[in-house]
């Protein structure tokens, strides 16, 4: 007799043995395939992928993106820094993190949280003067990000090299703690404000804008970009002290 409990596992009274679900016993005696009750599990909320892993969730998938936006902002501390010494500094690839920053972050990932995040928090009336502060400084990135990608296509007299300087300063004063509160403050409360399914759902949501906006695996070909911006700053070698 095989009984399944409410927490998702069976009991096989004439063989002692138990299984969860997802997990699959196959006995020689019999042949007999037991298979998990579907909704039954307290890790039903965490779906699996095709490849066996588990599927990011939209906390994780915001906060790997963070991580390609702290890479590029180490590569403007990096440009910034050899601007104030005159030393040489790979124009091309500057105006290439920019566009990423562009690309991934302003038109993709700040969209998401635009879109799918912070009204959710406004209509519950829950940290709204902080999603009205991350707004503005959405805004105020843009237009950081413009001033980027125009000084660094031109060529640069010592004016400019000082302004591109001190304009990569100003984004990175700014997106250090922008980010950092999302990802501490913010991002924490999510799950807890929409509930497991809609959480789920966002996760849906996040991977078909992702998509849409980046390709086929968008965040891995913006991590390998990176790799390959970090490379021709000659960086990649002494990230570790």
């Amino acid at each position: 007799m095989i009984d399944c409990r409410r927490d998702g596992t069976y009991v096989v009274h004439d063989r002692s043995m138990q299984t969860t679900r997802r997990t699959f016993l196959t006995t020689a005696s019999s042949s007999v395939l037991l298979v998990g009750c579907a909704g039954s599990s307290p890790g039903a909320d965490h779906p699996k992928s095709p490849g066996g892993n588990d599927e990011v969730t939209p906390v994780e998938d915001l906060m790997r993106e963070h991580g390609v936006l702290r890479r590029v902002m180490y590569l403007y501390d990096e440009a910034s820094a050899r601007f104030d010494v005159r030393a040489d500094v790979p124009l091309d690839a500057l105006a290439s993190c920019a566009g990423i920053i562009r690309r991934v972050i302003e038109d993709y990932h700040e969209k998401l949280e635009e879109n799918f995040l912070f009204p959710r928090f406004e209509t519950a009336g829950k940290l709204a003067d902080l999603t009205a502060t991350l707004r503005r400084q959405h805004q105020a990135g843009r237009t950081l990000t413009e001033q980027i990608v125009t000084l660094a296509k031109a060529p640069l007299a010592d004016s400019d090299r000082a302004t591109l300087a001190t304009t990569l300063r100003k984004f990175n004063h700014m997106y250090r703690p922008h980010a950092a509160r999302e990802d501490t403050v913010l991002f924490p409360e999510l799950r807890g404000l929409v509930g497991p399914k809609a959480y789920r759902e966002l996760g849906d949501q996040f991977e078909d804008k992702e998509t849409q906006m980046l390709g086929e695996h968008g965040f891995e070909h913006a991590v390998a970009e990176v790799a390959k911006l970090e490379q021709a700053f000659g960086v990649d070698a002494k990230l570790t002290p």
